[in-house]
């Protein structure tokens, strides 16, 4: 059984309290879902904010090898003309193949919150979704309220379903907007949907009753064949039903075909990286891709998986990538390293494995975290082997900030570097301590490598990691950089943000110059 996937963390996800992704992230997360394997990703709404139509007009050059990026919009105003509908041509500008219109579904919706006719909705959606047809997109329909307005008015949830059907959409997608349904509802009203329409349907959940995935599940089950929802789960209130849930349940429990095994391996990694860009900790106890999904203490469960790996887990957490863990005997980590190492390209002998091991448990204890800092997880590797020289060593720095009365802030920092045998030492100020050292470290890096002037900063996260420590938490800080071409993510931990700042720096310099070749000016 085929299931697709559409996937709308960059737009319903985005409606999290607390989460707001940039452009940058927004694009990172696309192409991360895109090598997952997800069908649709709905990019955002054109016609809100300058944010979301920079995602479109950026993604419009990038190449998709499994993804339909997707625009999202609503059916045109009431007595409004479709072809003079501001919302509507937003959607058109956007150049995707597919678009998705919300419309009202329910009655009560109608005649409360549009303040129009019940004749006036039927047809705004069919004017819309001929519109749109028209103009040669894929249109799918998310039926707003669909499963409340169901339950007030089939009658008038047919009517509007028909009127979606007949105007051309190539999909109509079920949603429990206010995500207050129970399974059995969602099942019943599902299979009566299917009867109304040959057009596929989807289902859209939210979680404000915890259920969203198991009436996305009861939802499939009754003849849906599109999956909507959302990485870990963000969403407005309660959040959107979770694909890194429902993914591995569909495909390991159900039998559907959502992606390859391979792809299906990344789902850890994909929900880790995503929590990260999103600067949300990550839940360690969310199904499959939770640090402590499959994490066992000592006793009868720790005992049962020393004997036999089935005996206490519903699946191999590798086929997810996650990792079995024993607690009391501190088994985790060997397995996922050296994947890990592989992927990046890095042979590691046992030795370089069981140090590997032991270096990530310390540098995580002091609030390190490599999910979305590959590059320095890399650079730990490298670091491990024998021969590995760094490009060039950091001596010291020295970071100065003062107010004056009359003037603004005032930040300057010095850094002194080595480079084989030279030691240079500079200085730069900044818009801040962290600007002030970036830049005179580029100075003094730029000196003796030329090619670090193409390497440039494009995001910096920081997250306080211990709260009830107040002003003496750790941090821990998250830097995304590209020379052009490619991005990479380092990362620091300290309990002096200048400090964690540094660390996270000096390995995106360090990274550049490895990934790159050294080219230092002798």
């Amino acid at each position: 059984m085929k299931t697709v996937l559409y996937d709308t963390t960059l737009r319903d996800g985005a409606q999290s309290e607390g989460v707001s992704f940039s452009t940058e992230d927004k694009l990172r997360i696309a192409k991360r879902l895109d090598d997952y394997g997800i069908h649709y990703i709905e990019g955002g709404f054109p016609g809100s904010n300058p944010k979301d139509r920079e995602f479109f007009d950026r993604a419009a050059e990038m190449t998709w090898r499994h993804a339909r990026i997707t625009a999202f919009g609503a059916t045109r105003y009431k007595h409004r003309d479709v072809g003079d509908d501001p919302t509507v041509a937003a959607l058109l500008d956007c150049q995707t193949p597919t678009v998705t219109i919300v419309a009202k579904f329910s009655r009560y919706q109608v005649e409360t919150v549009l303040e129009t006719t019940t004749e006036e909705n039927l047809a705004m959606i069919r004017d819309t979704v001929r519109h749109l047809k028209l103009s040669g997109r894929e249109v799918l329909v998310d039926a707003e309220h669909f499963y409340d307005g169901y339950k007030d008015d089939a009658e008038y949830t047919k009517a509007c379903t028909e009127a979606a059907s007949e105007a051309g959409a190539d999909w109509i997608v079920l949603c429990d907007t206010n995500g207050g349904s129970l399974p059995q509802d969602i099942s019943e009203s599902t299979q009566v949907a299917c009867s109304w329409t040959d057009v596929p349907l989807g289902v859209h959940m939210h979680n404000d009753a915890d259920l969203a995935a198991a009436n996305t599940i009861a939802g499939i089950r009754a003849g849906a064949v599109q999956v909507q929802g959302t990485i870990n789960g963000f969403g407005e209130r309660c959040g959107n039903a979770n694909l890194t849930t429902l993914v591995p349940t569909l495909q390991l429990k159900l039998g559907h075909a959502c992606v390859t095994p391979e792809q299906l391996q990344q789902t850890t990694e994909l929900s880790r990286y995503i929590s990260e860009l999103a600067n949300t900790p990550p839940d360690a106890f969310m199904p499959y891709v939770g640090h402590s999904a499959f994490a066992h203490k000592a006793g009868y469960h720790g005992s049962g998986v020393r004997k036999d790996s089935d005996a206490y887990q519903h699946i191999d957490p590798t086929v997810v990538g996650n990792e079995p863990r024993v607690l009391i005997s501190e088994l985790a980590g060997r397995s996922n390293i050296q994947a890990r190492a592989e992927q990046l390209g890095v042979a590691l002998d046992e030795t370089s494995i069981n140090a590997a091991v032991e270096t990530v448990k310390s540098m995580e204890e002091r609030g390190f975290q490599f999910e979305g800092a590959e590059a320095s997880f890399y650079l730990l590797l490298q670091r491990l082997q024998a021969d590995y020289r760094a490009p060039f060593e950091f001596v010291d720095f020295l970071v100065l900030a003062e107010t004056r009365q009359g003037r603004d802030m005032l930040s300057e920092a010095m850094v002194k570097i080595k480079v084989g045998d030279e030691v240079f030492q500079t200085a730069s100020d900044g818009n801040g301590p962290v600007s002030a050292l970036d830049h005179a470290a580029r100075k003094a890096l730029e000196r003796f490598f030329p090619s670090l002037q193409r390497t440039h900063l494009v995001d910096y996260k920081v997250r306080i990691l211990d709260s009830t420590s107040a002003t003496d938490a750790s941090v821990r800080v998250l830097i995304q950089s590209s020379d052009g071409t490619k991005e990479w993510g380092t990362v620091g931990s300290s309990t002096d943000i200048i400090e964690a700042s540094w660390l996270a720096l000096k390995d995106s310099y360090e990274y550049a110059l490895v990934v790159t070749g050294v080219d230092a000016v002798t």
